[in-house]
């Protein structure tokens, strides 16, 4: 044995003994850190440990030649899921990219089997580079247990993980060809195939190790067996090893953040930095800038506490009952109030025997709870005795969604802390619009125009023309209602700052070029108009809704189209159809039409499985901008305070060579309301898409609005989730 790998296995051997001994200490366990591919587990190998959920974190690391980029979700207790971007510094792209480096791309998925008790270690199976070429793809299954502040893993893998082969497949006694494993190739055809073909074969690689956390609570030490012996790395790219055992320690800079330096191989550095949060589970941001809620003046209005605070003295002077509060309120004033303070736009106020209805939307706050006990305080101040029910119904975009109605004796209740929230409930109602015929006492003026600015960004990633390109850009968007059901729209776009001028490559293609020209686009105009078109939009029916639209639908697409939805009430369920006759723009985004036409359409079904971790699923089948018919999957995590993570997919019925490099659609995505970070409520949201490459097949039309989202309201899980903040 050389000199210098005695010496790394003699420090091995010291850091096992070092982490052995811990036992007899009181640290805590060590928590679940990111691997240098991202995902929860040692230096170069997996674990069975996954992070909080509503988790997410970006890991970057270098361990030369490979820089990693790595996105990691957290969408379930018992899912991860990782995206990666991988830079090979001593191989090139290829004679498309000039001197650029050669970048691979990548998903990652872990399914913990069961969780750790007393007895039983925490059990994982994982896959690696699911979705990409398959240069660094991998299965695995991994256990761990924690022995006090030891974590200990071990696991078998099939594949990159696994590549010492120290075990013969045991599948071989099935079928021979479980014993040998193809060889993975960087063809760009064959990119994004999930390489079914190849899984669980070749030899069986043992790997483990153990995190130890130090009496200093930032600090963590780990050492792993290496499955890999580095004697087969993609493109001929084989390292050295000197030693199978790797060292390293994390040190947590905060809880957020977190670096790791590690010794690999006997032969190289790896140095990491990790970013972490938990959006799925953060609270709303501190809101300074927001009203504070009008306090309840009474526990509960009398006639007589009326007239004083109205200045009526008729009641303790005679017979003569006061006028009632409904007739003699300031409605204007009311509405006022209830929009600068409760966030709800009032289109009329009606009343029906000791109910008030307010008919509008709420245009500020993410949870609609916290808008309507706001607007229920403003109410019981301003009303007597005789109304026991306020109702809210909402209505977007002329249609009517829903109403809630709240008792006002149990919210004041449970505003003043009398009742509990189980008792609050059996005050609220929601119900789907009525159609009963009301006495209305205000009319709001209608404000025909709205609009705002806001800053855009879009972005490609890993493509062969660089790492990064992206645009920044100042939009403004207006609409002119005609009325509460007919309006234009539009947005008018300046670029602030641009890097496509670098985007030179235009992907070989074989279908129509409906997303490819994507280069053109960007950069023929620094001013562009990416949508302008009327709309109209109405119900159809107590649960159908419709909509039909005409003009410059999205940035690259004018036309005309329709869409119809039922969403039965009370159902996890429904379903749409849309249908679109389109044609191309020119590529300056301005008023000129290029003469590619094509007729687009789906039918969605779509599916909210209300468990604890609550998924929201939708399934989308037609015909896409190039022509090709298939099916597009979407599956989402939606968690209480809005955020939402979720991955699709879709499959039509092009080939994988017709499709080109990807050989399908997929993407994950996370999306964001601006109410967890902002200091004053906001409804507005936003949506970070990871998509590994732009091609021609399976792309949908980016239609402004669709049915579904306008009528959210209607799914009630959100709103009885938080409903706590009826009392903000």
């Amino acid at each position: 044995m050389h000199a210098r790998s005695r010496h790394f296995a003699t420090l091995a051997f010291s850091a096992l003994a070092l982490a052995t001994s811990a036992c007899l200490h009181a640290q805590e366990a060590p928590p679940a850190t990111a691997s240098e591919w991202g995902g929860m587990g040692l230096l170069q190998t997996p674990s069975a440990r996954m992070a909080d959920d509503g988790e997410i974190s970006f890991t970057a690391s270098h361990n030369s030649p490979y820089s990693r980029y790595n996105i990691t979700m957290q969408p379930f207790p018992w899912l991860e899921g990782s995206f990666r971007y991988i830079n090979v510094s001593n191989r090139l792209y290829g004679s498309i990219a000039g001197d650029q480096n050669y970048k691979d791309k990548s998903i990652d998925v872990k399914l913990r089997l069961w969780e750790e008790s007393r007895w039983m270690p925490e059990v994982a199976f994982g896959v690696r580079d699911l979705g990409g070429t398959g240069l660094f793809s991998s299965e695995y299954l991994v256990a761990n247990k924690r022995f006090g502040p030891i974590d200990a893993s071990v696991g078998l893998a099939t594949g990159y993980i696994g590549n010492r082969g120290d075990l013969s497949n045991p599948l071989g006694a099935i079928d021979d060809r479980f014993d040998t494993r193809p060889v993975p190739t960087s063809n760009i055809n064959n990119a994004g195939k999930f390489g079914l073909s190849s899984m669980f074969r070749g030899r069986v690689g043992v790997f483990g190790g153990v995190s130890y956390q130090t009496p200093w609570e930032p600090l963590l030490v780990k050492v792993e067996y290496d499955g890999n012996d580095y004697k087969n790395e993609p493109k001929d790219n084989n390292l050295r090893q000197t030693t199978p055992v790797n060292v390293g320690v994390v040190y947590s800079i905060t809880p957020q953040i977190q670096f790791t330096a590690a010794w690999e191989r006997g032969d190289a550095l790896m140095v990491a930095l990790s970013l972490r949060g938990n959006p799925g589970h953060a609270p709303s941001a501190k809101k300074p800038f927001d009203p504070a809620p009008e306090a309840i003046r009474t526990t509960r209005h009398s006639s007589s506490a009326v007239a004083s605070a109205t200045g009526n003295t008729q009641l303790e002077q005679g017979n003569e009952a006061p006028e009632s509060k409904t007739e003699s309120a300031d409605w204007a004033a009311i509405a006022d109030r209830l929009r600068k303070n409760a966030g709800f736009r009032v289109d009329k106020i009606s009343a029906s025997d000791a109910e008030v209805i307010i008919t509008g939307q709420q245009v500020r706050y993410l949870h609609a709870a916290e808008g309507i006990g706001r607007g229920s305080r403003i109410l019981h101040n301003e009303l007597d005795s005789s109304i026991d029910w306020f109702t809210f119904a909402t209505v977007r975009l002329g249609m009517p969604v829903i109403e809630t109605s709240l008792s006002r004796e149990h919210f004041v209740d449970y505003v003043e802390q009398r009742s509990d929230l189980n008792s609050l409930k059996l005050g609220v109602e929601a119900l789907p619009p009525s159609s009963a015929q009301r006495e209305t006492v205000y009319e709001a003026p209608r404000a025909p125009y709205g609009g705002g600015f806001n800053v855009g960004y879009q972005q490609n990633v890993g493509g062969p023309d660089g790492f990064i390109l992206y645009q920044v850009a100042a939009n403004y968007t207006g609409s002119y209602f005609f009325t509460r059901n007919v309006w234009l729209t539009g947005t008018v776009s300046a670029n602030l700052f641009n890097n496509y001028d670098k985007f030179k490559y235009d992907a070989p293609s074989r279908l129509p070029r409906v997303r490819t020209d994507l280069r053109q686009y960007m950069t023929d105009s620094d001013f562009t108009v990416p949508n302008l078109q009327l709309t109209t939009a109405g119900t159809l029916g107590r649960d159908f809704y419709g909509m039909a639209y005409a003009g410059y639908l999205e940035w690259m697409y004018a036309g005309v189209g329709g869409e119809i939805l039922y969403r039965p009430w009370g159902e996890s369920w429904a379903v749409s159809a849309n249908v679109n006759w389109v044609r191309q723009r020119d590529y300056d985004q301005l008023a000129g039409l290029r003469d590619y036409t094509i007729t687009t359409g789906h039918a969605s079904f779509y599916y909210s499985f209300d468990r604890e971790q609550r998924i929201v699923g939708s399934l989308s089948a037609g015909r896409y901008l190039a022509g090709d018919y298939g099916a597009t999957v979407n599956l989402a995590r939606s968690f209480d305070n809005g955020v939402t993570m979720g991955a699709y997919a879709t499959k039509t019925n092009v080939s994988a060579r017709d499709f080109g490099e990807g050989s399908f659609d997929k993407g994950i995505y996370i999306s964001i309301p601006f109410d967890t970070i902002l200091p004053r409520s906001n409804r507005a949201r936003a949506t970070f898409v990871w998509n590994p490459l732009v091609r021609d097949g399976g792309a949908m039309l980016g239609r402004k609005y669709s049915l579904y989202g306008v009528t959210g309201e209607r799914d009630l899980k959100f709103f009885y989730d938080n409903l706590q903040k009826i009392a903000d």
